[in-house]
């Protein structure tokens, strides 16, 4: 059952919020338990973010259900700008398309504000595998009964999906096999078990440097500083424009003066040259996105998505 909201309040005081928001804490969640990228990336932000707004924010994990329990908590909270959280690609995008029972509407019930870091994809082989560039994967898989095997970190995923444009646009037999993380894939690439595999840029850059797997090409429209001598897909030839990203969500119905504070806040320090050097030490970029743009990416997205998981009959278990 989606989450429905009554009317709100919160709006008929928005002249007096924005003029005196925030005067107390903020609560941000962040669908991921505590540890990982998501929280090292959160913390750097919202530590400086905090600085620009004169407030602390609280970072609150609420992980599970591959973070839509998260995503569904901000949902249901107060939409006066003193809750707020992190979304990323595959809540907001993916899994509305395969999800049978949402509890929530992207469209309707959250506003995403702000992509303030995002993370290419790099397409990586085995080191034996004697190809060099996309092209010749796929004229490689061509000689393999049932094509080559690709690895994923889950159905439904990013990395499986990408796999899936490739493979009808080339029209191209290939055997997925999803993992249950990206350790466990690496392995069973390192392993030849299977030949290649899209992920994140900050969970490869580490093994293509050590010469554990050859990096062939990056996911995002320009190449990316830390790896600038790997081409990206769209320039080799393949409509493939993909990234995961980082971004601020509020409650639907937040104050837009509220709205504006907090994307001039999170994309000021992404911008700051001390923030720069930190994400691309985590291997991720920054994609400029002015207001409103982000929420156009998205529904953009979810269609794409939508279309490529119809096309390939791909269902959640």
């Amino acid at each position: 059952m989606s989450i429905t909201r009554r009317a709100l309040p919160a709006l008929i005081a928005t002249p007096a919020l924005a003029q005196t928001w925030p005067t107390r804490p903020i609560r941000f969640i962040i669908p991921w338990p505590p540890g990982g990228l998501n929280d090292v990336v959160a913390r750097a932000f919202n530590d400086r973010v905090s600085q620009r707004l004169g407030q602390g924010i609280v970072n609150d994990f609420r992980p599970g259900a591959g973070s839509r329990i998260g995503v569904a908590e901000i949902v249901r909270s107060a939409p006066d700008g003193y809750t707020i959280g992190m979304g990323n690609l595959g809540p907001l995008t993916i899994f509305p398309n395969l999800d049978r029972t949402p509890s929530y509407d992207v469209a309707r019930d959250l506003v995403p504000v702000a992509m303030f870091a995002a993370s290419p994809l790099v397409l990586v082989v085995n080191n034996g595998l004697p190809v060099r560039s996309p092209a010749e994967l796929l004229a490689y898989s061509r000689t393999r009964p049932g094509g080559i095997n690709y690895a994923s970190v889950g159905v439904g995923t990013a990395q499986h999906l990408i796999f899936e444009m490739l493979r009808g646009q080339a029209n191209q037999p290939m055997q997925h096999v999803p993992y249950r993380g990206t350790q466990d894939s690496l392995i069973a690439l390192m392993q030849n078990d299977v030949q290649a595999m899209f992920d994140t840029l900050p969970s490869m850059q580490g093994p293509v440097r050590d010469g554990q797997v050859r990096a062939i090409a990056v996911t995002t429209p320009e190449r990316v500083p830390s790896l600038p001598e790997l081409p990206t897909m769209k320039e080799l030839g393949f409509d493939v424009d993909v990234a995961t990203w980082y971004a601020l969500i509020v409650p639907a119905g937040t104050p837009a003066a509220v709205q504006a504070r907090l994307y001039d806040a999170y994309t000021g320090v992404a911008q700051e040259p001390q923030m720069q050097r930190f994400l691309a030490e985590q291997g991720l970029i920054y994609l400029p996105n002015a207001p409103g743009a982000f929420a156009a990416r998205i529904a953009a997205e979810t269609r794409r998505w939508g279309d490529i998981i119809r096309t390939n009959n791909i269902r959640l278990e």
